[in-house]
């Protein structure tokens, strides 16, 4: 499956290294990696796409006291090697200095990466994945003579390896997966037409959902939006489908990372410590979860990461820092370079039977929201604008389906107003939370 061996990788990093500390480097980092995929698009029954990919690379960082510089190629031969850490090795001396640049302290690193087991490879092939693709799309078909069009179908097999290492003795790396399915069924009523997909992605192949139920699915929620209308303004309750709410997590992690912070560019800035959401709500953050997408033993400068409670009680307790941002802040790195890993919000207040149904009925009288179009949120005030459709809901139950209006408000009160998390939790990449209600949003028809 792979060109390149862990023993080859082993060899090429220590080799960057060597030939960076020859030079004079005071200080190395380097990385290398392989990936392999296959995508393929049907639409309508009909093969439009097939991608097969390969990919490679290394990457060196070099550091002269307080300087730092970087360099990067695909290709692996001994002379391109020699260039690439030659050319990190001049950008680094031209560079000014930056007193909080370097490679981690050593006692963050992890010195045993544990084996979380993130790599099960789907060796399947594209004819395969075609006919994946076509039954999925077929089932959208089938349910409804109103389904009569689709923007296609998808299956993605992906495949990869890396091994990242430094002068201070670090070297880790491992192989991982990531596998999904997807379709976009569009139906139609008259002279009006609605579109939806849904999709499946896991790390192993046979933890997807069945491609039929994918298509009836999708199809499903295209058919209900026949008949959207307008509202007009007002401000009510909101409740956030699980996929939607995993975007509040990625806005507040956005909020709370370090680079924002020490620019001064988060509406959190001084913070930590207060009330940010709603006292009965928790976000922890759970990077060792054998298998799940979000999961990884250290983060992007080889810091070991950990399980930890970001937000206890509704009160903000950590930030997400690497170790630049965090020397910036005169903090210590809490393993987030590149992110976060596994972020989890939770309530208290959530009983098992909290289903989608019974956040309708928690929402008693208000909005719906199935969809989120744009990108208005803004973490340095806070602000939040987004387009939205979705579905009116009266007495708990789904009276209408609504489009083009807007949601507005401020991230700082939306957290602080989350009334109920669902049972219904749902993982989007690193983040995983179920439908969210907030006690109230403006909408704008």
């Amino acid at each position: 499956m792979f060109d390149y061996s862990r023993a080859r990788f082993e060899e090429l990093v220590q080799s960057v290294l060597d030939r960076a500390s020859a030079l004079g480097a005071t200080a190395a980092a380097a990385d290398v990696s392989e990936s392999s995929g296959l995508s393929v698009n049907v639409r309508k029954g009909k093969v439009e796409t097939i991608e097969q990919t390969r990919d490679k690379g290394l990457g060196v960082t070099v550091y002269i006291g307080a300087r730092r510089g970087h360099a990067s190629t695909s290709d692996f031969g001994d002379h391109a090697i020699s260039e690439t850490v030659k050319a990190a090795f001049e950008i680094a001396r031209f560079t000014g200095e930056d007193p909080m640049a370097g490679l981690p302290d050593p006692d963050t690193l992890a010195r045993k990466p544990r084996d979380l087991n993130l790599f099960h490879p789907w060796t399947i092939e594209a004819d395969e994945a075609i006919d994946i693709a076509c039954r999925m799309e077929a089932a959208a078909f089938a349910v409804s003579p109103a389904v009569v069009n689709s923007e296609g179908a998808s299956v993605s097999v992906g495949h990869g390896h890396f091994l990242s290492a430094n002068s201070l003795g670090f070297m880790g790396g491992f192989p991982y997966s990531r596998h999904s399915i997807a379709v976009a069924p569009i139906a139609r009523r008259g002279r009006a037409m609605q579109r939806d997909d849904w999709y499946s992605a896991s790390r192993y192949p046979d933890r997807l959902a069945d491609p039929k139920a994918v298509g009836r699915y999708a199809a499903q929620r295209a058919l209900s939006r026949l008949g959207a209308k307008k509202i007009s303004s007002r401000k009510v309750p909101v409740l956030l489908e699980a996929p939607l709410a995993c975007g509040l997590l990625g806005s507040f992690v956005g909020a709370a990372s370090g680079g924002a912070l020490y620019r001064k560019a988060s509406f959190l800035v001084d913070a930590l410590g207060t009330q940010v959401f709603a006292k009965d709500l928790t976000i922890v953050e759970e990077p060792h979860r054998p298998g799940e997408l979000g999961s990884t033993p250290f983060d992007d400068e080889g810091v070991a990461t950990r399980a930890r409670t970001v937000v206890q009680g509704g009160t903000l307790k950590g930030w997400f820092l690497s170790s630049y941002s965090a020397r910036k802040l005169g903090m210590q790195t809490t393993g987030n370079a590149g992110g976060a890993h596994g972020l989890r919000l939770t309530s208290r207040l959530t009983d098992p039977s909290d289903d989608l149904k019974a956040m309708l009925r928690k929402l008693g009288t208000g909005l719906f929201v199935t969809e989120l179009l744009g990108h208005g949120v803004n973490t340095v005030t806070g602000d939040y604008s987004r387009g939205a459709s979705g579905y009116w809901v009266e007495g708990g139950r789904i009276r209408y389906p609504v489009e083009e209006i807007t949601i507005a408000g401020n991230l700082r009160d939306m957290y602080g107003s989350i009334v109920a998390v669902g049972a219904d939790e749902v993982q989007r990449g690193s983040y995983r939370t179920g439908s969210v209600l907030l006690e109230q949003m403006a909408i704008a028809g």
